[in-house]
């Protein structure tokens, strides 16, 4: 029995135009295949409109939140009004868009009143941020209704159960499981298509949670791994992995296939097309990932998966901008390692994930990888917060991250030595194979960042 999932994100379904990409494709893989399960995501744009809504809130701005939510009205209104569904379906998505964004309202309302404890608070502002994917999923049912395809949406928190550390939550595969072959199974033995919410969960007390940014890949590999899929379809604006980041690296070139082990490090050094946590669980029960444009729907995409040849040492690279710490001594690093993981906890609930070290005589460097799923703001905060618990002689700056993937594992020494020459004359503060065998890491100073990524990028394309 095939069944497959696909995930449309906000890029993709944010306009009408990829929303009338998104039915062509949906009706196509109706044909195909037996099973098929839809996770969507926010609009482009929404969730930071409702986080905007929150700070509103808690700051007790009553003039703003209700701003913000009288401009996603008008949004998602003017979507329905283009997208032409009958009457009927149009007074049915009406009513549902504003009992959810009356919900919405006194959610705001309740946290500008002031929430009895932090994890009330918590829960409130993770039900108001979670709110653009019920948005969505109403609208796509909708439309999918209109091009006659039994479609109906359904809410993630009667699906996934997550732990309690609210905006970055991780769901609880194995609890999930039976709570998603029940709601889902009944519908899909029935020829009725599922679109659920991305992001969105609730933890053990049902109270609501959010999975970080990104979540909504999360959600569609607890729902492949419940579900037993063959594959997962990411869809966004990109034609997939590429070698750079093609926004800004126009001849980026698109990668074909490529395995999980070097997907799962490029996301998690920094890649933003997929979700670095969500590779490990689809990989384990060997459920392909695929990457594609909605746009460009006769563009192939990348294949992530195991039966991966051998391929080019350098495939693809990518830069993100850490927390660098340094320090006029050498020793132990555990008491400054374990400032910057409790300041990231109490910032966002996450946790640091990666750490580069260097050590000499006289001087210690440390590297820190945020996780993207914790927000820009998130180094930021850390930069605000480090110096008033930090030891006098450390010094707390952004450095540049940038890591390089591809089939390493035979020869990573001369690898890390190659990429190193590429950078010859940039300051470079640390360097490290990482554990995986497929890629490596460099930190150099953050405003390098740039020049180090352009460097190793023509090296890539050189190689092919």
């Amino acid at each position: 029995m095939q069944t497959l999932i696909m995930k449309f994100g906000g890029s993709s379904i944010g306009m009408t135009t990829g929303l009338s990409q998104m039915v062509r494709v949906v009706m196509h893989e109706r044909e195909r295949v037996e099973n098929l399960v839809l996770v969507v995501s926010a609009l482009e744009g929404v969730t930071d409109s409702l986080l905007d809504a929150a700070q509103h809130a808690r700051m007790g701005n009553r003039r703003g939140y209700r701003r913000n939510i009288a401009t996603l009205r008008t949004r998602h209104v003017a979507i329905m009004d283009h997208i032409r569904v009958n009457d009927s379906e149009r007074a049915g998505l009406q009513a549902d868009l504003d009992r959810l964004l009356y919900e919405l309202l006194d959610w705001c309302q309740a946290l500008a009143d002031g929430a009895p404890d932090i994890t009330v608070e918590e829960a409130l502002t993770d039900a108001i941020v979670g709110s653009g994917e019920r948005l969505a999923a109403r609208i796509v049912a909708a439309l999918l209704r209109h091009n006659q395809l039994r479609a109906v949406a359904v809410d993630a928190t009667d699906l996934i159960i997550s732990d309690s550390v609210h905006s970055h939550a991780t769901p609880d595969y194995e609890r999930s499981r039976e709570r998603v072959r029940t709601v889902l199974q009944p519908l899909l033995d029935r020829q009725i298509l599922p679109v659920v919410t991305g992001f969105i969960a609730s933890d053990p007390h049902d109270q609501p949670t959010t999975l970080g940014r990104g979540g909504g890949d999360l959600t569609a590999a607890v729902l492949a791994t419940a579900l037993d899929a063959n594959e997962v379809w990411l869809w966004t604006n990109v034609d997939g992995l590429m070698s750079a980041d093609p926004h800004y690296y126009p001849d980026a070139r698109l990668i074909s296939r490529i395995s999980f082990a070097e997907a799962a490090d490029l996301a998690y050094f920094g890649t933003h097309i997929l979700h670095a946590r969500m590779v490990r669980p689809l990989a384990e029960r060997e459920i392909a990932i695929r990457l594609r444009n909605i746009y460009r729907t006769r563009v192939g995409g990348t294949q992530i998966g195991t039966a991966v040849p051998r391929g080019p040492a350098f495939k693809s690279v990518t830069g993100v901008l850490g927390l660098g710490l340094a320090a006029p001594f050498s020793g132990s690093l555990h008491r400054a390692a374990k400032l910057v993981d409790e300041g990231l906890d109490e910032l966002t609930g996450s946790h640091v994930e990666a750490v580069l070290v260097a050590q000499s005589a006289g001087r210690s460097v440390l590297c820190f990888i945020i996780p993207t799923s914790a927000g820009h703001e998130a180094l930021y905060g850390l930069l605000q917060l480090l110096p008033e618990r930090l030891d006098a002689d450390w010094e707390a700056r952004p450095v540049g991250i940038v890591t390089v993937a591809g089939d390493m594992r035979a020869n990573q020494p001369q690898v890390l030595a190659t990429a190193l020459q590429t950078l010859n004359g940039l300051a470079v503060l640390a360097a490290s194979p990482n554990p995986s065998g497929v890629s490596l890491s460099i930190a150099v100073e953050a405003p390098d960042l740039p020049d180090a990524i352009e460097r190793l990028h023509a090296l890539i394309l050189g190689a092919q």
